[in-house]
């Protein structure tokens, strides 16, 4: 649907009769939100979502599945933006917000039930009714300010039309499905479970998982590592860090409390919030369910609902000491963790809420909103309502709506007049490396900090957005790289083995904590001991358009794939730039952060829409078989390299010979990030004869038989293309890989290159 933001604001505007208001709402808008239209979830455009269903009773259906086994109905076709998808599943969704009565109930539309397609690579569409917010921003704003902090959905506003009807306009929140922990943690088969139900609270049962009901799981498997994270959670409580990643659990408590999110882990239903094991073996808290934060639901459990003055001075301790509450209880228990829990807390409240962020936020998202509100016959309070509920509160029966500004402007005073919230923290400044880094080579970090502990200062680093963080401490002792001992600057000195590194640092004193950057661990600093794409060095080196035989992506599908190549004889970051099939559409598709090529090396990215994972980068569109553009441009528009081709052969690729600067050519067979020269039929033919690797997967050692009769070197590459292994082989070699993380890897002997997988 195209934008109606212009119209909108201009009513909003009219509205208010405060356009120095409405033109400081809108350059807030263009600044925080960004005007890339091709995103689903852009806050800038409300998206239009039509069902056709061939029942013209379809509410009657669905309200039947719903009370019974909540079963989807098949529609006609989605369309998504114009975009048409047949045989979609659809059903109502929600428990206090359906209602059997309601003209507008929230739906869950998935656009995979029959058959395999996607809209921009999702596949599961939530939409709230806003049935118990006059205001229409609670959830939207909610998850705005969550994302600056932790892993959670996206959200906006979508119309629903269903066979030509309008429903009314929706929140369309991201599902946290499979898709959605793969995007995020770099897997989706691990133990996922959905706390929906009560008492979700995480204390220990027990080893039966009889006794676990409350929760839902999402995996295969995974019922023994939930119970390992109540056992540790409750009776080992010290190492609790090994199983649960305590900062994103840190961050998701201080957004519950600060928000007044009572229907979440900290209120009395101890619900509403997703946790996945990644790979590093500690479970991830998700929020969800945020529609009733800022106050719109007043069970804090333990007694009575809360009132809107209670509420605004609800203490940031809220079951503190409860047994009931372990995540808050036993976690908040280690003084160290309560003093993290507030550095981010005093970040939230300080960047959302005293800067009154917030309001101009919520007036933002009204703003967009406003015309599709008016136009909902459907919603469940008035457009009078909608336009009071931020400054002020809204009854309705026996429920108060609280003005968000109603509670938080005085819940900010309460927690800035808190103890906790005035005592002096450290101060840290001048964050850096002392000197040009580079692979292989001893770095040090070092800070200038003052007001702290001498030992309680750390550098967290990791090498992958994938790794945990591991923390080395700093120190003011002169032997460090720190200059003079005591002269507050801290130093932390290690060997640099990878070409990139992020970082920050903590810091505390016995009454508070900080960190840097202040949102850490969410966000941190980088390095890079590898140089940026410049024009001339990072080419468009191969791709096949129409891939029916050729090679399948780690999703075991035969799909079109772009292959770059590194001209260059250092390693290219090559993260942040853009690649798309439309010169007029240069931004379409960035290429993920720390994304590198190693030098004379090739990096694939497949052209399907599927969801990035640590093996390989996915753009989020196609190739054309028929023709089309590909192009490669930095962010400031500068082309790197671009190509137009015409119709292409099944399972031929186009390739330049030699890399990187040859003419493109019809390729006699596809050379799959390798050299597209080779020099003989033999070389071709090694493609699958050369090489062998057994076994596959390997566990402490694979042997590698190459049936060459001359000497060649053998390379084994990481999926970042990072090179871990090299010596020269004439026929067989083994190779230990006990001490390897397990993963993919990639083995390169002579021209013939191979994928192995290491699993212990």
């Amino acid at each position: 649907m195209k934008s109606k933001l212009s119209s909108q604001k201009t009513s909003f505007c009219q509205t208010h009769k405060a356009s120095l208001l409405c033109l400081y709402v809108i350059l807030i808008m263009a600044i925080q939100f960004g005007l890339n239209a091709q995103s689903f979830y852009n806050i800038n455009n409300i998206q239009k979502i039509e069902v056709s269903f061939y029942q013209s009773n379809w509410d009657y259906i669905l309200d039947t599945a719903k009370a019974g086994k909540d079963g989807y109905l098949i529609s006609k076709w989605v369309k998504i933006n114009g975009v048409q998808f047949d045989s979609a599943g659809i059903k109502f969704k929600g428990n206090s917000s359906y209602n059997l009565n309601n003209n507008k109930n929230p739906f869950h539309i998935e656009l995979d039930h029959v058959k395999n397609q996607n809209y921009q690579g999702y596949k599961d569409i939530k939409l709230s009714n806003g049935f118990k917010d006059p205001s229409f921003v609670r959830e939207v704003l909610a998850y705005n300010i969550a994302n600056k902090y932790m892993t959670s959905p996206l959200a906006n506003y979508a119309q629903l039309y269903i066979n030509n009807v309008y429903i009314g306009l929706y929140t369309n929140v991201e599902a946290i499905t499979k898709t959605f922990v793969n995007n995020r943690f770099y897997s989706s088969n691990n133990s996922f479970f959905f706390m929906d139900n009560f008492n979700c609270n995480l204390k220990y049962n027990g080893q039966d998982s009889a006794f676990y009901t409350a929760y839902t799981i999402k995996s295969t498997t995974g019922w023994k590592n939930l119970i390992a994270l109540c056992d540790t959670l409750n009776n080992k409580p010290a190492s609790i860090e090994s199983i649960l990643d305590l900062d994103r659990t840190l961050w998701m408590l201080a957004f519950d409390n600060l928000l007044v999110n009572l229907d979440s882990y900290i209120g009395g239903p101890a619900h509403n919030y997703y946790t996945y094991m990644d790979n590093n073996r500690r479970f991830n808290p998700i929020v969800w369910d945020v529609n009733e934060a800022f106050g719109n639901f007043n069970n804090a459990g333990g007694g009575p609902a809360l009132s809107v003055s209670q509420m605004q001075v609800m203490s940031p301790m809220l079951h503190g000491t409860d047994p009931n509450w372990p995540l808050i209880s036993k976690v908040l228990a280690d003084p160290k963790y309560k003093r993290m829990y507030y550095a981010h807390y005093k970040t939230m409240l300080n960047e959302n809420i005293t800067n009154n962020l917030y309001v101009t936020t919520a007036q933002t998202m009204q703003a967009v909103a406003d015309t599709a509100v008016q136009s909902d016959v459907y919603k469940f309070y008035t457009y009078a309502q909608f336009l009071s509920n931020i400054n002020n509160n809204v009854t309705s029966g026996p429920q108060t709506m609280p003005g968000l500004t109603v509670l938080m402007n005085p819940r900010a005073s309460f927690l800035q007049s808190q103890t906790e919230f005035t005592v002096t923290s450290p101060a840290i400044s001048s964050v850096s490396v002392v000197s040009t880094p580079s692979l292989n080579t001893v770095i040090t970090f070092t800070a200038n900090i003052t007001n702290a502990n001498p030992s309680s200062v750390y550098l967290g680093y990791r090498y992958l957005k994938s790794d945990k963080f591991n923390k080395l401490a700093m120190f003011d002792d002169g032997l460090h790289n720190d200059g003079s001992a005591l002269d507050n600057v801290f130093g932390a000195t290690f060997t640099l083995t990878a070409a990139q590194i992020q970082y920050y640092v903590y810091a505390e004193n016995n009454n508070a904590g900080k960190f840097s950057p202040e949102r850490a661990e969410y966000e941190f600093y980088t390095l890079y001991a590898v140089q940026t794409a410049t024009p001339g060095q990072v080419k468009i080196n191969e791709f096949l358009a129409d891939n029916q035989g050729d090679v399948k992506n780690e999703y075991n599908m035969y799909e079109d794939w772009i292959e770059l190549y590194n001209s260059s004889a250092s390693p290219i970051e090559v993260g942040g730039i853009f690649l798309t099939d439309n010169f007029s559409s240069p931004f379409k598709f960035q290429i993920p952060q720390n994304t590198i090529i190693q030098p004379n090396g090739f990096l694939i990215i497949w052209a399907d829409e599927n969801p990035s994972t640590t093996t390989y980068v996915h753009s989020n569109f196609k190739l054309a078989a028929g023709g089309e553009q590909l192009m490669l441009s930095n962010s400031s528009g500068t082309v790197l390299d671009s190509i137009s081709y015409g119709a292409q052969q099944t399972d031929k690729s186009m390739a330049r010979c030699p890399d990187g600067t040859g003419s493109f050519t019809v390729a006699t067979f596809p050379t799959f990030k390798q050299s597209n020269c080779a020099i003989s039929v033999e070389e071709l033919a090694g493609k699958t004869n050369l090489l062998k690797i057994y076994p596959n997967p390997g566990n402490d050692y694979v042997t590698v038989r190459n049936s060459s009769s001359e000497k060649v070197i053998l390379e084994v590459f990481n999926t970042l293309g990072e090179l871990i292994y090299s010596s020269e082989i004439r026929n067989e070699q083994l190779i230990q890989t006990q001490n390897w993380v397990p993963g993919v890897y990639f083995v390169r002997c002579g021209m013939s290159t191979k994928k192995i997988i290491i699993s212990h």
